[in-house]
């Protein structure tokens, strides 16, 4: 009995050490796997922190409250004589006109264009701090909310000029550029697989519009002038005014390239 007794509690330890070694390596290898998991997850998170960082907006909150009070004295002295802090009036700075002037383009470019024009026949005469004044009473009247910080010129460069749901088509009349391949309706031109409209200011870099991944829309081309036969089956610019909000019924055409010889 006794040596069975041995025999039993030697297999017992035996057994359990090599149970233990199962786990040790079991959890060796779960503890590996752990650390491959959080390597993959730092990397995602460092990544998305590289090149996923959401831009700011008009929304975001990029002016004051008691700036834009200061913009309302420098307004009544500098801007009011020329221009209507409403959506109608003389030169009227707020509702469709501020989006037909400013959509697609950043705080920066607003602060930029009136510290260039502003007041007229004197640009650039106020000082900084006082175009940020005048700026900043332009956001609170088109209904942009206030922050915590002053707008400066410093820290609006990119901020975007977007409306609240995020939509950056482009209202009628604005002055903008597509890109697609000319083509006949019948009588008239339209470009076809034209992209998305985009301001005609806007610099381009060379090439890109040789290259750039075309859209799925077709455009009419309204009052065309010049002749565009040679043209024809080719890639093309095409900047005008829109006719609709982001050209839903055509552009009013005042230029037309050709950037390759065929399309697309």
């Amino acid at each position: 009995m006794g040596s069975v007794s041995v025999r039993l509690k030697r297999w017992s330890v035996g057994g359990g050490l090599r149970s233990l070694a199962s786990v040790l390596r079991l959890a060796g290898l779960l503890s590996l796997a752990s650390l491959v998991l959080t390597s993959v997850v730092l990397t995602s998170v460092t990544a998305t922190a590289q090149t996923g960082t959401p831009r700011r907006t008009v929304w975001d909150g990029v002016y004051t409250e008691s700036q834009a009070a200061r913009g309302v004295t420098a307004y009544g002295q500098s801007c009011s004589g020329c221009h209507a802090l409403a959506s109608a009036g003389k030169a009227p700075l707020v509702g469709e006109p501020f989006w037909k002037s400013f959509a697609q383009k950043t705080v920066g470019d607003l602060l930029e264009f009136v510290s260039a024009n502003m007041p007229n026949g004197s640009p650039r005469s106020l000082s900084e701090s006082t175009y940020g004044d005048i700026v900043a009473l332009m956001l609170k009247s088109n209904g942009f909310p206030a922050g915590n910080s002053e707008l400066r010129r410093d820290n609006i460069a990119d901020v975007q000029i977007v409306r609240k749901d995020g939509r950056t088509e482009l209202p009628s009349d604005a002055l903008a550029r597509v890109v697609g391949c000319l083509a006949r309706n019948g009588t008239d031109w339209v470009v076809t697989k034209a992209t998305t409209p985009e301001r005609a200011e806007r610099a381009v870099p060379d090439g890109e519009e040789a290259t750039r991944p075309l859209g799925s829309r077709t455009i009419p081309l309204k009052f065309v002038v010049t002749r565009l036969d040679a043209l024809a089956g080719s890639r093309v610019a095409v900047s005008g005014l829109l006719i609709g909000a982001d050209g839903a019924d055509g552009i009013n055409v005042t230029a037309v390239s050709r950037v390759a010889q065929k399309c697309p």
